[in-house]
């Protein structure tokens, strides 16, 4: 009988933890999320993310910007679960709130990756931003955020 080695065992399954904080503003930084549209939002987003196999964690932000935080699967790409949910969230706000035809997301956004043990910490910070954001403006978050996990940027292009 041979020696079962790892060279001749196969994995039984896939593994993966693939958890995101995502971070966008509405174009312009325009406070347009408000109202129904806040109550509203978050749960649309949620469904869009569980249509592709994914799961909302947390879901919340202010009148100009938003924080996701979702459990992705495998086969979902982080690029691809941002433009899933910017470009349905969008249609959906122009097809529901007809006065809102200005809204509209801004072209880039923020993807952090956050381990296991961070999770509840994140989800702490989404549920807050209201407090968050009485001392700190959205553009000084985000940049704390690039600066924290170490993303090289050139501000004169962030707002574009």
């Amino acid at each position: 009988m041979g020696r079962l080695t790892l060279e001749n065992r196969e994995m039984a399954d896939t593994y993966y933890s693939i958890n995101i904080h995502y971070v966008f503003s509405t174009k312009g930084r325009r406070p347009l999320i408000t109202g129904a549209l806040m109550s509203r939002l978050p749960q649309f987003i949620s469904g869009i993310l569980r249509t592709h196999g994914a799961k909302a964690l947390s879901i919340g932000g202010t009148a100009d910007h938003l924080h996701i935080l979702a459990s992705l699967p495998a086969a979902l790409s982080v690029s691809k679960a941002a433009q899933l949910v910017k470009g349905g969230s969008s249609k959906w706000v122009h097809d529901t709130f007809p006065d809102n035809r200005e809204f509209s997301w801004q072209d880039g956004y923020a993807a952090f990756s956050v381990s296991v043990s961070q999770i509840p910490a994140t989800v702490a910070y989404i549920e807050n931003q209201a407090d968050h954001h009485a001392k700190r403006t959205f553009k000084e978050e985000y940049v704390s955020f690039l600066t924290k996990n170490g993303v090289d940027f050139d501000e004169r292009y962030l707002w574009g």
